[in-house]
């Protein structure tokens, strides 16, 4: 056993195998850190000198490591041909180029050593940006113990660990600035993506460009409702928040036409909300506008529908172990699928008075779904593409929404500071951390419909550059943590 030591997996091969590595930190936090790197082609023997040299240097007191070490003793399991910087899909083809590249870059090493005798060209992509963060200085090595055992590593901070350093210190006004620049400025399609943006910009006080963009929808120029589905549905929350902070009617009557699709044309309630498609995207999606209905129309029987579509969803879509399936169909708790219903509860009860008959039950189940999700979030503060696979992908948009969810439920007075705090704390470094320059975001998963088999949800394509879905959830995300989120939603 590796005392002081902690193992991670940090994503899959393309043949599903873990691509593990192991983290020893040095006496003092600010030390640098060296990345060991072994097994580029396959388990051989620089796949073992790296194992040696991790278990030599975990075998130290703390006080005599000079460095904090990360050692991926196997990086390609399955010995797959590398390429670097890898092309194609992430994480869909080359996956272990992709899994290396993007993993390093994130981590942001001052050194990264290479046992072995063919890199794959990794030294000289390491010259170049990493996964957008900034170079890495590398070296060959034959034998990675003896570099470790020479001591007096005096390392110069890594272009990398200078720009990890940059996008760490923002605070969440300034990140959420950062983001409207490029987030928030459409809203052609009347759909959750582009209303989430909308509102972080209304937040951050934004408001004529908002409501010149939303003007069309309210003036009779376009019905939001032309072509209702989900996703329309949950776009009506930018006309909730306007007629927050606008008492404008014509945007309450918006809302209201959106939430009555729920209703019979005798005024019955519908068994749930419409256009839900089995997903457990709608616990947020056909949800909130029923409960933004309700709070600005001040009629119970939005509430009561939404009391019952949470219920009607959670019977079809809650596994046993508390996370939800994405679908009926396929078990897997994908990533944003669990995310969804984090964000609808959250928001759902900010909205549902106290003394409605249904608040007592709702609160309780976003605490235990909260208690739920608390137990996969990952050792660098992120949830993964599918929650409970520890070698799928840390995914972006998710993090957000969750974090957002439990921060919204600290400030509430819902959850125990104490116990969540830390959570959503480093989540929001993992935010941080994986927001670029120009509004580039590292690992969103693409936009998911109707998967057949848990594998595909592993194989969800990942960004790495402007994404409008993640863009909308880190700034919905910033703009709460910094204390703007009490009025538009």
């Amino acid at each position: 056993m590796l005392a002081a030591a902690a193992a991670t997996t940090i994503g899959l091969s393309g043949a599903g195998s873990r691509i593990e590595a192991t983290v020893v930190p040095a006496a003092h936090a600010a030390a640098p850190t060296v990345l060991v790197i072994g097994g580029l082609s396959g388990a051989d023997a620089s796949a073992s000198a790296v194992s040696a040299a991790l278990q030599r240097f975990a075998a130290r007191a703390p006080r005599a490591r000079d460095v904090n070490l990360i050692a991926i003793p196997i990086a390609n399991p399955d010995a797959a041909r590398l390429q670097f910087p890898p092309s194609g899909i992430a994480y869909r083809e080359h996956a272990e180029s992709h899994v290396l590249w993007r993993w390093i870059g994130v981590h942001a090493p001052d050194l990264v050593l290479i046992e072995g005798p063919d890199d794959f060209g990794l030294t000289r992509a390491f010259t170049m940006p990493v996964a957008e963060m900034g170079a890495i200085p590398v070296q060959s090595v034959t034998s990675a113990s003896e570099w470790l055992a020479s001591g007096a590593h005096a390392l110069a901070p890594s272009d990398a660990r200078k720009e990890l350093a940059r996008r760490l210190a923002r605070t969440p006004r300034q990140l959420a600035e950062e983001l409207a620049q490029y987030y928030g400025h459409d809203f052609d399609q009347p759909i959750y993506v582009n209303a989430l943006a909308l509102i972080g910009q209304l937040r951050l006080g934004h408001r004529d460009e908002v409501v010149r963009l939303v003007e069309p929808y309210v003036d009779g120029t376009k019905n939001p409702l032309a072509r209702p589905n989900s996703l329309v549905l949950a776009g009506h929350s930018v006309f909730a928040a306007l007629a927050r902070a606008r008492h404008d009617a014509r945007y309450i009557a918006r809302v209201r036409a959106a939430a009555d699709l729920g209703f019979e044309p005798d005024g019955r309630p519908k068994e749930a909300m419409p256009y839900h498609d089995g997903f457990s995207d709608s616990v947020f999606m056909g949800t909130v506008v029923l409960t933004e209905a309700g709070a600005l129309s001040g009629e119970r029987r939005y509430f009561d529908l939404a009391v019952r579509h949470v219920a009607f969803m959670q019977k079809l879509l809650v596994r046993p172990d508390g996370l939800y399936r994405h679908q009926p169909d396929v078990d897997a708790a994908w990533g944003r699928g669990n995310a969804f219903p984090a964000l609808g509860l959250a928001l759902a009860l900010s909205d549902l008075p106290r003394s409605h008959p249904g608040y007592r039950h709702l609160l309780g189940d976003y605490r235990e779904f909260m208690a739920v999700l608390a137990r996969f979030q990952n050792e660098d503060g992120l949830w993964r593409n599918v929650i409970d696979e520890p070698g799928a992908y840390a995914e972006f948009s998710a993090t957000a929404m969750i974090g957002f969810a439990m921060l919204r439920g600290i400030e509430r007075g819902w959850l125990d500071k104490r116990l969540y705090q830390p959570r959503v704390e480093q989540a929001w470094r993992a935010v941080l951390a994986r927001v670029g320059p120009s509004g580039h975001l590292l690992d969103v998963c693409e936009s998911t419909a109707r998967m057949s088999s848990a594998a595909d949800y592993l194989h969800r394509a990942a960004s790495a550059g402007p994404d409008a879905r993640g863009g909308a959830m880190a700034l919905l995300f910033a703009t709460e943590l910094a204390g703007l989120g009490h009025g538009e939603l």
